[in-house]
């Protein structure tokens, strides 16, 4: 099983992106975050031999889950935080496995309630990780995480230092759901390998390799036994007028 995360940073602009990358990589699940609108292109999409399932948000935000065969929607909302009126979450179940997509909150500034939001938000997630484990659940949890676990994915860790992805209220969170038993699945293959998932538009961060990683898969130790690769696909940032994220992909052996 192939499986995909990219945050396309509004389907409306990357929808032509996005059927190019499916039609030459043929993921079996595609996780898609950062949706931006109340309108999703399902029709064009599943014309190219897929199904999808979308939590779109006016504006801002939203998630989706583009896959090949036929699957079941467990929730759309993150457990136990069912009152969060933001579109962040997509839970499906595939072939026996748990596949959760995520758009995590950004928490800039760190001095307001976006920062306080953004570790509420994560705390659940991470109480919803220990239930799915306890159950023995195989699970494949991607998406935008907006987290820089080390200093090894990020360019200039000094640069980083005071912002909400970097900050060590938000790395010890992402450390407590890695000592809780999920494992980074990049790095269980590219041990001390800077390579990043974002580049910012600004000051020629793409050309000049000026990156973060963000992007992540957690796989659960059910899902990480059967794990056999798992990459960072750069040709997207390169498109015209790309997203400035680029998709990461794991494959898991059924």
């Amino acid at each position: 099983m192939k499986i995909a995360s990219w945050n396309v940073n509004s389907i409306k602009a990357r929808l032509d992106h996005v059927k190019t990358w499916l039609t030459d990589n043929e993921p079996d699940v595609l996780l898609l975050q950062e949706l931006k609108g109340l309108e999703f292109p399902a029709d064009e999409i599943e014309a190219l031999g897929y199904e999808t399932a979308a939590v779109p948000q006016k504006a801002y935000n939203g998630v989706a889950a583009i896959c090949k065969k036929p699957f079941t929607i467990i929730a759309e909302k993150l457990p136990g935080f069912e009152d969060d009126e933001q579109a962040r979450y997509i839970e499906i179940e595939m072939d026996g496995v748990r596949v959760i997509g995520i758009y995590a909150p950004n928490g800039n500034p760190v001095d307001t309630d976006k920062f306080t939001y953004k570790l509420k938000w994560l705390n659940h997630l991470k109480d919803h990780l220990i239930e799915l484990k306890q159950k023995e659940i195989p699970v494949v949890l991607g998406g935008d995480f907006n987290i820089i676990p080390e200093d090894i994915d990020c360019h200039d860790p000094k640069a980083w230092k005071d912002d909400a992805l970097f900050r060590p209220e938000s790395r010890q969170l992402w450390r407590s759901m890695v000592n809780i038993g999920y494992y980074d699945a990049y790095r269980i293959v590219n041990a001390g390998v800077p390579e990043y998932t974002f580049w910012d538009y600004q000051a020629g961060a793409w050309p000049q390799n000026k990156g973060i990683r963000i992007d992540h898969f957690l796989l659960s130790p059910q899902a990480a036994d059967k794990m056999v690769n798992c990459t960072i696909d750069k040709t997207p940032r390169g498109f015209e007028k790309p997203s400035d994220h680029t998709p990461i992909i794991v494959e898991i052996a059924l």
